[in-house]
């Protein structure tokens, strides 16, 4: 197989997973096993550069609102707090990322630990869906400090490859009173941050083993993961406002599941 073609269906399992609350890590790591890429450093960079597209369909859909936001930040005390409260959120990443980020990465990036984070995950979310909740908060650009906080903290257990970053913001931002629209959207905003650092930080490390090549790949794989990020992330919400997350959770169980006994068979 050509690495355009290999670029092209990693930006299509990178667009279609990463907002949706099945983990794009777990996908992304069990599609490179799939391709035999192993422990090729190129094709992990490929992985978290390509997030940049996905990054820029949302700030492409939200274009409007953030615009608002990003004037409104001097002037007006909404717009100020909400991000303060993105922020807030975004702190607890950081602060794991820099202390546990090489251990995860060396411990726990491996197809078995995303094949059971797969199977758990959906368990969760199974579990949310049978629960009564009450929201209390409709609109993501007002949530409460705290609940900003609890949620960027309940980001961090997604550094565990198959958690899913989408599906443990929009799962604690639930439990914590918000529906799931507003849920869903704060997750969305809150990736943005999370993942232009991510993606600045591997750049940055790995600028001098990119060749002409390289660049062209991850073009592809950038272009791809944009069109078809913007794509699901409006059909998601339009889909999560009047449905459960039984899908996501069945998928998760399915695919992780399929992972295991295709790794107990030795393939």
């Amino acid at each position: 197989m050509s690495d355009v073609l290999r670029a092209v269906i990693l930006g299509i399992v990178e667009g279609v997973t990463e907002f949706l609350p099945v983990s794009s890590t777990g996908h992304l790591l069990l599609a490179g096993r799939f391709f035999g890429l192993g422990e090729d450093s190129f094709w992990k960079s490929f992985d978290i550069l390509i997030q940049l597209g996905a990054i820029l369909a949302i700030v492409a859909l939200y274009f409007v609102k953030l615009s608002r936001v990003a004037i409104g930040v001097f002037g007006n005390p909404d717009d100020r707090r909400f991000v303060i409260g993105v922020l807030v959120a975004f702190v607890p990443a950081v602060l794991v990322g820099l202390i546990a980020g090489k251990h995860i990465k060396e411990f726990l990036f491996n197809p078995w630990v995303v094949c059971f984070s797969l199977i758990v995950g959906g368990a969760i979310l199974l579990w949310v869906d049978q629960l009564d909740l009450k929201p209390r908060e409709h609109d993501a650009t007002r949530l409460p400090l705290l609940t900003y906080l609890y949620i960027g903290i309940a980001q961090c257990v997604a550094m565990i490859p198959g958690v899913s970053r989408s599906g443990a913001t929009i799962v604690s931002a639930m439990l914590l009173g918000t529906d799931r629209r507003a849920a869903a959207e704060f997750s969305f905003f809150l990736a943005i941050p999370t993942m232009l650092g991510a993606f600045v930080y591997d750049f940055y490390k790995n600028r001098g083993e990119m060749t002409m090549d390289h660049l062209g790949i991850v073009a592809i794989g950038f272009v791809v993961s944009f069109i078809t990020a913007m794509i699901v992330v409006k059909t998601f919400l339009q889909y999560v406002t009047r449905h459960s997350f039984v899908l996501f959770a069945w998928w998760r169980v399915i695919v992780g599941t399929l992972g295991l006994i295709a790794l107990a068979l030795g393939w």
